[in-house]
């Protein structure tokens, strides 16, 4: 790994870095939320940037530093009178404040994110307290021209209780024109004091539509892009991962596996676990574990609905409604991807070999799903 990529937590492997990317594809309504908080003069300071992983929380937060940083301060009307509100939050990429934030040299702009720990030259876990603590040097060097001052923090959820105490500290006493944006996963993690001195901004999964225009965006096309908007859950970030493991096709192979139920062909079932255990296979490993817990939330949602989502490979919606067919057969599956994504964890943790952890868990999957299914 590089210096480089150790620096940067908050890139999505095979992607470009939110500060890089100038599109938000799918998030009209977050935006236009923001956009009716600057009109009005009422800006609050603290921002919550929330919804799941991947859809475009960080690029929003990027946007909206640039933006902030680019416009004229409130109240400059200039020469020919105050200009209109703004309705969108695009910058010229060759405006110099986004050249600036690109070249991550605008000095108004602060990026808190997991720090590298000199004692061992990789990232820390966590968002330390001294990260943190840097914010206050931030904001008094750099007062001098009385303009907006904007924090990014790329994961809140990431702060330890030191570093969360210290960033409450500056929520409760905001310098004048600071804006800080916290980009938040799980927001329910956060301190209740956090999340109440701050505006939330809710964003959505996306559908195929806009994710295949992010993905061709962030230099992946795909022509699976209906496929793995299901798989993704509207996640571009988590649709990139798949894109580039070729995800789809692996799960193809766990639905093609799990057709046999009940008595899945153990040979296939084998050949499966191995290829995600062999030397160098760290990211298929976790590719076949994340696509076991796809698969059991999948059909214990088409028990609980009593019908299954669309298709994310041929076939799989008739699978589904086969091993299914009833709530408590959806309960079942639930309870299993709580039970298997658990022991899956703790099996990583004090390395487990991971063959047979793979075909453990297709093995109890089998187990389960068998007397549930329709005849």
């Amino acid at each position: 790994m590089s210096a480089d990529e150790v620096a940067e937590p908050d890139r999505v492997e095979g992607a470009p870095h939110p500060r890089e990317t100038h599109r938000l594809l799918g998030q009209t309504e977050a935006e236009a939320a923001f956009l009716d908080a600057h009109a009005s003069g009422r800006m609050h300071h603290g921002w919550l940037l929330t919804g799941p992983r991947g859809v475009g929380k960080a690029t929003l937060a990027w946007r909206i530093a640039r933006f902030l940083l680019a416009e004229p301060p409130a109240g400059d009307a200039g020469l020919f009178g105050a200009p209109p509100a703004p309705t969108t939050l695009d910058v010229d990429p060759e405006h110099p404040v986004a050249r600036r934030i690109a070249a991550g040299s605008e000095g108004r702009l602060k990026s808190i994110r997991r720090s590298v720990d000199d004692k061992t030259g990789r990232l820390r876990s966590v968002i330390v307290v001294d990260d943190v603590r840097d914010l206050k040097g931030f904001f008094h060097l750099s007062a001098a021209d009385g303009g907006r001052r904007v924090v990014i923090v790329d994961t809140a959820d990431e702060m330890n209780p030191n570093a969360a105490n210290a960033l409450l500290k500056e929520l409760e006493e905001p310098p004048k024109g600071a804006i800080l944006l916290l980009v938040s996963h799980q927001p329910w993690r956060l301190l209740p004091t956090i999340r109440s001195r701050c505006r939330e901004l809710r964003l959505q999964p996306l559908g195929a539509d806009a994710l295949a225009q992010a993905l061709d965006a962030a230099g992946s096309p795909e022509t699976n892009a209906a496929a793995l908007a299901e798989l993704a859950a509207g996640s571009v970030g988590e649709a990139i991962r798949l894109a580039n493991l070729d995800g789809v096709a692996t799960y193809a192979e766990l639905v093609a596996l799990f057709s046999g139920v009940p008595g899945l062909d153990r040979q296939k079932a084998l050949r499966l676990a191995e290829a995600g255990a062999a030397r160098g296979a760290d990211q298929r490993f976790d590719l076949i574990l994340t696509l076991l817990e796809t698969f059991l939330a999948r059909a214990a949602r088409t028990g609980a609905l009593g019908a299954p989502p669309p298709d994310a490979v041929p076939g799989e919606a008739a699978l589904l409604a086969r091993l299914a067919p009833s709530p408590a057969a959806g309960r079942a599956f639930a309870d299993l991807q709580q039970e298997l994504g658990a022991r899956a964890r703790r099996g990583k943790a004090v390395n487990l070999d991971p063959a047979a952890l793979l075909l453990d868990m297709v093995l109890r999957i089998d187990e389960t799903a068998g007397p549930l299914a329709a005849r």
